[in-house]
């Protein structure tokens, strides 16, 4: 089995008529704001910068920031990457001696909506989630079909898939980071290749969330499981599966997938032999992973926020995701296409659980 990604490799979780249409038609069909964790105090050492931008990925806006202010790249704080192909709404933050010269910085499609005091850098992961609001056009079906939809998903959760921007153009950064994890490639920039190792593991785990949905154990749970608890984040090892999946069913609690690493242990028991299974489909092991360090992700997650607005050519959808989960899983479940199969820029997705350092 190839690591290549493709959306209809996954399994869908609703069988609903997808609504088709097409995306990013215009920058401003596609809209991110970011929900942060806390908002800037008004005091403090670090100056953070309120911008919306078109046409520019966070890294890009980052580098013009370093270059024209004068700006250490490692001195400057950011939540989230965000996608050059929309009009995005993000905090940056940088050092408050600095604040004297934002007059002199310019950049076609970056806008400073606001800038405010902190006594904190900004870090990676320091946000809850990001809102979108999606222009669907030319849709086929009806957005009255969208929006059941979109109620299924509201009540039985989403797909946690790692999106097609995870794995790049062709969906083929993961082989690549195959032959990274065995030795066998010659890239020698370390960003590049902790990037595409972490698309071997986003692969491994969309296989473990689409065999979930196809064998109807999404909502439920395994013995073995390490579930977690949607509204503490406690994860707990699920000893008696008839017990624990009736709180699953309710959206209580989650099973978690494994994003193999030295520091994150295999699963036990009947979860154990689907992620066993899930490896032995590519041939690889845990061991393969030995430079990573690891992480657990959610199956799925829960919608806030989600409103659909119907046109005359098809429908704009508004819905709020946490941190490190991808719009176009949502997107998918709706139009029931290869949503932006080519990749992107960067993920529309800003954990680092996928990402960390070797």
């Amino acid at each position: 089995m190839k690591l290549t990604f493709s959306w209809s490799a996954l399994s869908a979780l609703t069988t609903t008529p997808g609504s088709g249409g097409a995306l990013r038609a215009r920058p401003e069909d596609f809209v991110v704001e970011e929900r942060p964790t806390y908002l800037p105090s008004g005091q403090g050492e670090h100056l953070y910068l309120h911008l919306e931008k078109t046409g520019h990925t966070t890294a890009h806006v980052a580098r013009e920031l370093s270059r024209q202010l004068g700006v250490k790249a490692k001195d400057l704080g950011i939540a989230g990457l965000k996608d050059r192909h929309a009009v995005t709404r993000q905090w940056i933050s940088l050092p408050a001696k600095f604040e004297s010269r934002l007059g002199d910085f310019q950049l076609e499609g970056v806008q400073v909506l606001e800038t405010a005091r902190h006594t904190n850098k900004l870090g990676l992961g320091h946000l809850r989630g990001n809102r979108f609001t999606v222009r669907v056009r030319g849709a086929a079906g009806t957005a009255e079909q969208a929006q059941q939809t979109l109620t299924l998903l509201q009540q039985l959760g989403v797909p946690n898939y790692f999106g097609p921007q995870r794995f790049g153009l062709g969906g083929l950064n993961a082989e690549e980071g195959l032959r990274v994890l065995r030795g066998e490639s010659q890239l020698r920039d370390p960003q590049v290749r902790r990037f595409l190792s972490s698309s071997v593991q986003s692969a491994l785990f969309n296989r473990w969330v689409s065999l979930r949905l196809e064998r109807g154990s999404f909502d439920a749970l395994l013995s073995g499981d390490m579930a977690k608890k949607h509204d503490t984040g406690g994860v707990f090892l699920v000893e008696d599966a008839a017990a624990e999946s009736p709180r699953a069913a309710r959206g209580e609690v989650s099973a978690t997938g494994t994003l193999f690493g030295r520091k994150t242990k295999p699963l036990t028991l009947q979860a154990g032999d689907l992620e066993a299974e899930v490896l032995g489909e590519f041939g690889l092991t845990p061991a393969v992973f030995a430079s990573r360090k690891g992480d657990r992700r959610l199956i799925r997650v829960f919608l806030e926020e989600a409103q659909l607005h119907p046109h005359d050519d098809g429908y704009t959808v508004t819905f709020a995701l946490p941190k490190g989960s991808f719009a176009t899983s949502v997107l998918r479940e709706l139009m029931k296409s290869d949503v932006d199969a080519a990749g992107g820029d960067v993920p529309d997705e800003d954990s680092p659980d996928a990402g960390e350092d070797e």
